[in-house]
């Protein structure tokens, strides 16, 4: 594959990665037909992201004036033609008009515009963000940032679902892949305290009673690439 020039730069900050173990075939109508559904030893999962987006601009801006906001992510995996392993969104909920509208406009992702509020005081995060529209759904997580896991092992539960470099979304008719770059996640244990969450709920997914596998990295400086566009069935 032939990597797109980069087109901006975001950092990621204080991200909180929270999974449920759920059948594939609940996710099945909800991920369009010509991406696969990943699994690990047969389980698929379903992840909810809370983190901090700073200095998030284009290709040729300085990051002091770039965009900074409170997103969260639902989200799954897949793969392409039972290759290109990546991640496939639900909803994007992010606390920035304008980031919403361009990300909409320029890759088709389903962005919602959130208002949010995180509180860190020392190893304890506190993280609320309500969607802006339809039935406001929130999403609220008190959590202890634990040990340090280091980086997730090739092959390992871990990596499956954190080391994830690429999207595949549909718009329309088209099929548009999406690479990012960034160093390894540098993990550390999460101990979650409370939680309700309201935006699995909304993407249509039914989740397991029990607590989510929960994990946390400080950050990572990310390079976004262009976009690869095709018809669906079509290879580039």
């Amino acid at each position: 594959m032939v990597r797109r020039p980069p087109v901006g730069y975001q950092n990621w900050r204080r991200l909180l990665f929270l999974h449920w173990p759920v059948p594939a075939a609940d996710l099945r109508p909800l991920v369009p037909g010509c991406l696969s559904i990943d699994t690990f030893d047969g389980t698929a999962f379903v992840g909810l992201i809370p983190f901090a987006v700073e200095a998030a601009r284009p290709l040729g801006t300085p990051p002091e004036v770039g965009l900074r906001f409170l997103e969260t992510n639902v989200r799954t995996y897949v793969r392409l033609d039972g290759d290109e392993p990546g991640v496939f969104f639900f909803s994007l909920d992010a606390a920035s008009l304008m980031a919403v509208i361009g990300a909409r406009l320029t890759l088709g992702l389903p962005y919602f515009w959130a208002a949010g509020h995180e509180d860190v005081s020392d190893r304890q995060v506190d993280y609320l963000l309500r969607r802006r529209t339809g039935e406001q759904p929130t999403a609220r997580v008190r959590y202890q940032i634990g040990d340090d896991l280091g980086i997730a092992a090739t092959g390992s539960l871990e990596h499956f679902l954190i080391e994830r470099y690429r999207f595949h979304q549909q718009r329309g008719r088209t099929l548009w892949t999406v690479e990012v770059a960034h160093r390894p996640y540098p993990l550390q244990r999460a101990h979650v305290e409370a939680l309700a969450d309201e935006l699995v709920r909304a993407a249509g997914i039914s989740v397991p009673g029990e607590p989510p596998l929960a994990h946390f990295a400080s950050g990572v400086d990310v390079q976004v690439f262009a976009p690869r566009v095709r018809l669906q069935g079509a290879r580039a």
